[in-house]
């Protein structure tokens, strides 16, 4: 057993201490299921850390005060976290950081986050294709999915374009500044199927720049520096742009079965349940929160 005094712990020692053979620590080590880092080609394992981790594995998150969301951008879920972040001040850290959906999935089979919110094509589709999209990681027997709401997808657009252009195929025209997203968001994979359903291909767009949040493609047209960029209504209503509307999408939560449980996760919902979050919703325009808590997939 390593002394107690040791902050860092090597293979040995945490395999000791956590009375695991070496192997598994190395599997734990791969699959970012355990804190650690590496000094000098050697890994080493923070004491406290290993604690904590182990800690919250035991009581399923329950008395954890964390709760990390990463994934999808969504401006109804932004401006939810940050009010709950606010009213819990220094008690409990509560921070959502839009990633898009396959960063935010790989944050979370690294155990970098809590939560990953996710929308992978169109509404109709989402119960094979977020399933699907899930089974591709590792972890995924270890999580359930967790409908957040529905919201309207299409294209945000410059003001004075939302006037005379009502179709998509209208802005494909190389007179048109297009922003596009991030590869592995949600946003980017609409997009791509937008343009296979009309049979545009890249080259026929004038493409500036790459945003990596849906404000910041809002923004860019905002400031008159492009023309159109994909994106929901409500961040076209929150920027005053134009907006041509696509579909629909479900915007879902991924979490581990622990953090679903965690009171943190269960204030969260409770408060997209609410009747200022629906107020909120009815503010911002193109929401359905109907089955907002309804557990999706993951419930074996």
């Amino acid at each position: 057993m390593p002394p107690q005094s040791d902050a860092f712990m090597s293979v040995k020692q945490v395999a000791e201490y956590l009375h695991l053979n070496e192997k598994k620590i190395y599997a734990l080590v791969n699959e970012g299921g355990i804190p650690a880092t590496k000094v000098t080609g050697k890994w080493m394992f923070p004491r406290e850390l290993v604690d904590r981790w182990m800690l919250d594995s035991t009581h399923g998150g329950l008395l954890s005060d964390r709760l990390v969301i990463s994934g999808g951008d969504d401006p109804l879920l932004y401006h939810l976290v940050q009010e709950f972040a606010r009213e819990r001040g220094s008690h409990a850290l509560i921070c959502y950081t839009p990633t898009g959906t396959r960063l935010g999935l790989d944050l979370l089979q690294s155990n970098r986050v809590d939560t990953c919110a996710i929308h992978w094509g169109p509404d109709g589709e989402s119960h094979i294709r977020h399933p699907a999209l899930l089974s591709q990681y590792s972890q995924h027997r270890q999580w359930v999915l967790i409908r957040a709401f529905r919201r309207e997808q299409g294209l945000m657009v410059n003001p004075t374009l939302a006037a005379g252009e009502k179709e998509p195929q209208q802005l494909f025209e190389k007179r048109y500044r297009w922003v596009l997203r991030q590869s592995g968001s949600g946003a980017q994979r609409f997009l791509l199927e937008l343009f296979s359903h009309h049979g545009v291909d890249w080259d026929q767009l004038n493409c500036l720049t790459t945003a990596l949040s849906e404000r910041e493609a809002a923004a860019a047209i905002a400031m008159r520096l492009a023309d159109v960029a994909p994106g929901t209504r409500a961040t076209a209503t929150g920027y005053g742009l134009g907006y041509i509307p696509c579909g629909q999408v479900s915007f879902d939560l991924v979490l581990p079965r622990a953090i679903w449980f965690r009171k943190l996760f269960q204030e969260l919902l409770g408060r997209l349940k609410s009747q200022p979050c629906q107020a909120m919703a009815d503010l911002l325009t193109g929401y359905d929160l109907e089955e907002t808590g309804r557990l999706i997939w993951g419930d074996e």
